[in-house]
């Protein structure tokens, strides 16, 4: 997108089509990923995230009811693969494949496809999926081993920025090398196949608007998109007391070290509708497989308490500064183990929406369970000689908001529309039986809005396995 936009004629009518239009885009993509995928993590549970971003690696659009943790994360992505290959190195027709931790900062099982979009030979834009993949290879499948994993090579199959499809011819070395190196290769290379269609649904549904609007009539639509966004969300903030709010927070250990407490703290500072979150005082980044590279904690809580219900863009970002300092747990350098990357992403939105509290005592609830409920049961099937795998996510109680009692059994903040499996699904796919998936009882603490009820999951598995719980 290197030309220039020359000026355009854009009335409200095409303003608010086109407003629309992008997120449907990148919608569609994912009820298109759901209806041809094939692990439940993706069709069932939705752990992926579909999107749409310009060649410099802005938001366009994002697709609603996917993982929130995955909020408007990939345009580092896009920054890195430009310059491995520059503008001038992507064609039409190319699938790029990448999850190497040293950009993209979660764990091996999420895996970005991508591909370019090119109108009159100009590259203008990319579309993007992000799935949790079954198995990657590694120690073990399901979530890379969690905080066991002491290096990402232990953990699996690293793809940095590779090329699955040249021009259109796939690469048939890489596709083998993969499939020869992976627990469950119909599922994990089924899904790729799932990704890479939504991505090319995305491009024709782009050329569609392009043809029908014009390069620049788009582009300048997009730009005052951005520009409208940020506006409402600098209103939302400019209505906050200026000044410097603080809060602290702990995780009991890092999952393998009893005791060795991991604090997370966060400074939140209001100026005049700017706010800047800054978590330098947080633990820095640990042996144990819990590390991360994102911004996602501070996103997720200023895009709850600006816009809630309003498509993500470029814009729902600009009035905001996350400072992380690199070597923090939550800015990871590589290569740091970050399998159980997303462990410390729930308590850091909560510990920021506390430090903000004393702002807005009307708004802001206690605390959550702050869980990410991962459960994965896997093994051979003596009978069938077959290898399967269990997967879902349980959710648990939500504190006492303000002004009534707080959710039960919903999944962490950070997962946004994130499902737990079906019974009848887990029963079909693996021998197990889930005996009971229930409420617990008077688990919600005293008060006059009472926190929600948490989850008891009772499951029997009929042959030998292992389980891996987050």
């Amino acid at each position: 997108m290197d030309a220039p936009v020359t000026h355009a004629k854009l009335d409200p009518v095409t303003l608010e089509v086109i407003r629309n239009a992008l997120p449907a885009i990148s919608t569609e993509m994912a009820a298109d990923l759901q209806r041809t995928s094939y692990n439940m993590m993706i069709y069932e549970v939705r752990d992926f995230c579909t999107a749409v971003l310009t060649a410099d690696g802005e938001l366009v659009s994002q697709n609603v009811g996917g993982v929130s943790h995955f909020v408007a994360d990939l345009g580092v992505l896009i920054v890195d693969g430009v310059k491995r290959y520059g503008k001038d190195g992507f064609k039409p027709g190319d699938v790029i494949l990448t999850n190497h931790q040293a950009v993209a900062g979660q764990h091996l099982n999420n895996v970005v496809t991508y591909i370019p979009y090119f109108f009159q030979g100009e590259l203008l834009m990319f579309t993007m999926v992000r799935a949790h993949w079954i198995d990657v290879g590694g120690m073990s499948t399901g979530f890379g081993a969690g905080s066991h994993v002491q290096d990402p090579w232990l953990e699996g199959l690293q793809f940095d920025q590779l090329k699955i499809f040249e021009a259109g011819t796939r690469n048939e070395m890489l596709y083998r090398m993969i499939k020869d190196n992976i627990r469950f290769p119909e599922s994990s290379l089924g899904d790729l196949n799932s990704q890479i269609a939504a991505c090319r649904l995305a491009v024709r549904r782009l050329d569609e608007l392009f043809r029908k609007y014009g390069r620049d009539t788009l582009l300048a639509a997009l730009q005052r998109i951005f520009n409208e966004t940020e506006a409402k969300c600098r209103n939302v903030v400019a209505q906050l007391e200026d000044g410097e709010y603080e809060a602290e927070s702990f995780l009991d250990d890092d999952g393998i070290n009893a005791g060795d407490r991991v604090k997370i703290h966060a400074k939140v500072t209001i100026s005049s509708g700017h706010m800047t979150i800054d978590l330098s005082k947080c633990s820095g980044e640990s042996p144990v497989g819990i590390n991360s590279r994102t911004l996602a904690g501070p996103r997720i809580a200023y895009k709850a308490l600006t816009s809630p219900h309003d498509p993500v863009n470029e814009g729902s970002f600009r009035a905001l500064q996350a400072i992380i300092p690199e070597g923090s747990i939550m800015m990871a350098r590589y290569p740091m183990p970050m399998a159980g990357w997303s462990t410390c992403i729930p308590i850091t939105v909560d510990t920021i929406l506390s430090a903000l509290a004393p702002a807005m005592p009307q708004r802001i609830p206690a605390t959550h369970h702050g869980v990410l409920g991962g459960h994965v049961f896997f093994g051979v099937d003596p009978k069938t000689k077959r290898r399967f795998v269990l997967q879902t996510i349980e959710g648990g109680g939500w504190g006492g908001r303000p002004f009534e009692d707080g959710e039960s059994a919903t999944v962490s903040v950070c997962q946004g529309d994130v499902r737990n499996g079906s019974i009848e699904g887990i029963e079909l796919k693996c021998p197990l039986l889930v005996e009971a998936r229930e409420l617990r009882q008077d688990s919600c603490g005293a008060g006059r809005y009472r926190g929600g009820l948490g989850i008891n999951l009772r499951v029997r598995n009929f042959v030998e396995g292992r389980w891996n719980l987050r």
